[in-house]
């Protein structure tokens, strides 16, 4: 704005000064014009006579003459003197150089100037016709001109101002709307996104942007994709391949390969949980995130059914005949899941029957519930098991037999939706897993503790819906 007014002054002042001093000019040119024509209107009059009478009238026609700013200076001729008629202000030098020069002669006067016009007489004598021109007829209409001229500066000053100032607020704006959503993107926020509007320039800039932003959304989908595919591939294989090292017995060899799986599974829940610590918090917008819940559970059932059938495991899934949409990511689901049926396979006795419920409450409670319950021997503390390090049949700290990581996945996930975990006795005698979806989440983030034992306060003591039991 500052650069503006000052480049546009400067032109203001480049132009205004110059064209003024023009306009003063021409006023002076047009007096003394004036007085040419007013001197040369007495050239009849002195070719026709030279008498004193008849020359004071004719300038006394005159409008100068008439104001007492024209004289008539008439050489000697023989016995007859020189004449003067009017008021005269010429010095006998400048007449003398007047005649001399046979031209008209403008030379400078206290109070103004003075036109000396020539006019030739007969007998080769020369008449001088003597006209005043004062400061105030010369400088007339140039105060109006340049109060004029003033006026047109600040009309120009301010309204190019004005311009620059709307085409200052349609470049910057943009700008700093994408400098903003650059540092909010920066700050986690993926679901920013720059309107493409603006100058050329930055509308090109803002679809950089945009695509930039989605280009971010994707790798990190595909980064949580990964870990979950990690979550699922490795620990479920490693699962089986505990309970086949369980089955081997007593020996030696049988020990050391125990050893060997559980320093494996080990080992990969610590890259597991390196991975999950490592992912970057995002405050995505949600847009288009979730998942078929239903489809979910179909497809992981199908995957443990294998190795629940060469266990003689019983499995039941229900409530996954119609799609359920949940907003949660389908690779965290099934992370979650996986968790879940790992735990029953690895903390209940071989031909344990277990079972995977999935309830939508609608539009009534605007919420999915998932159970995964099974008829095993149950766990003594479900408070210490929901507490993170502390995961597994009976409470078993973090470390043995059990990492501290299943009940903890599960957590996170319900939480990212306001919701929560709950573990109670299930309807076949043994633990229940309750995975409580939110599916309208207002925000708040994780859900806390307090909360949760609010909410496990206000449903305690509750009657057990069909297939959906409550906690104790």
């Amino acid at each position: 704005m500052k650069v503006c007014l000052a480049v546009t002054a400067m032109v203001v002042v480049a132009f205004a000064v110059p064209l003024g001093l023009v306009v003063r000019e021409t006023a002076r040119d047009r007096a003394v014009s004036h007085a040419e024509r007013q001197a040369a209107a007495l050239g009849p009059a002195l070719s026709v006579t030279t008498e004193r009478a008849a020359l004071e009238r004719a300038v006394q026609f005159t409008t100068a003459g008439a104001e007492g700013r024209m004289a008539v200076h008439v050489p000697a001729d023989g016995d007859r003197p020189a004449l003067t008629v009017g008021t005269a202000r010429a010095s006998s030098r400048d007449l003398a150089s007047t005649r001399r020069l046979a031209r008209a002669v403008t030379t400078a006067t206290p109070g103004g100037q003075l036109l000396l016009q020539p006019t030739a007489l007969s007998g080769s004598r020369t008449a001088v016709v003597e006209v005043y021109v004062p400061e105030a007829e010369a400088d007339r209409g140039v105060a109006a001109a340049w109060l004029t001229l003033a006026g047109v500066a600040v009309a120009l000053v301010i309204g190019s101002v004005a311009v620059a100032d709307r085409l200052g607020v349609r470049m910057v704006g943009p700008a700093r709307r994408l400098a903003g959503a650059a540092h909010a993107l920066g700050e986690g926020s993926l679901g920013v996104r720059v309107p493409e509007e603006g100058p050329a320039e930055l509308r090109q800039a803002a679809v950089a942007f945009n695509s930039m932003a989605d280009q971010v959304v994707e790798l990190l989908a595909n980064e949580r994709e990964l870990a979950a595919d990690l979550s699922h591939r490795l620990r479920t294989p490693l699962t089986v391949l505990r309970l086949n090292a369980a089955s081997l017995g007593e020996g030696p060899a049988a020990e050391q390969t125990r050893a060997a799986v559980e320093q494996l599974e080990c080992e990969v829940d610590a890259i597991i949980r390196t991975a999950r610590e490592q992912k970057p918090r995002t405050q995505a917008d949600g847009s288009g995130a979730g998942c078929d819940a239903a489809e979910v559970v179909r497809e992981r059932m199908e995957f443990w059914s294998a190795l629940a059938e060469d266990e003689g495991r019983t499995a039941r899934v229900a409530g996954v005949d119609r799609p359920v949409r949940i907003p949660v990511a389908r690779g965290d689901l099934a992370a979650a899941l996986d968790a879940l049926l790992g735990n029953v396979f690895r903390h209940t006795p071989v031909g344990t029957p277990f079972a995977v419920d999935l309830h939508d409450g609608g539009e009534d409670t605007h919420s999915v519930i998932v159970l995964v319950s099974d008829a095993g021997p149950g766990i003594a503390d479900p408070e210490a098991a929901l507490t993170r390090g502390r995961d597994g049949a009976g409470g078993a700290p973090a470390g043995v037999g059990s990492t501290g990581l299943g009940l903890d996945i599960a957590r996170r996930l319900a939480e990212s939706t306001g919701g929560d975990v709950r573990i109670g006795r299930s309807v076949l005698g043994g633990t229940e897993v309750r995975l409580w979806l939110q599916l309208r989440h207002t925000g708040e983030g994780p859900v806390p503790a307090e909360r949760r034992a609010r909410r496990r306060e206000t449903r305690r003591g509750r009657p057990a819906r069909h297939g959906v039991p409550h906690s104790s």
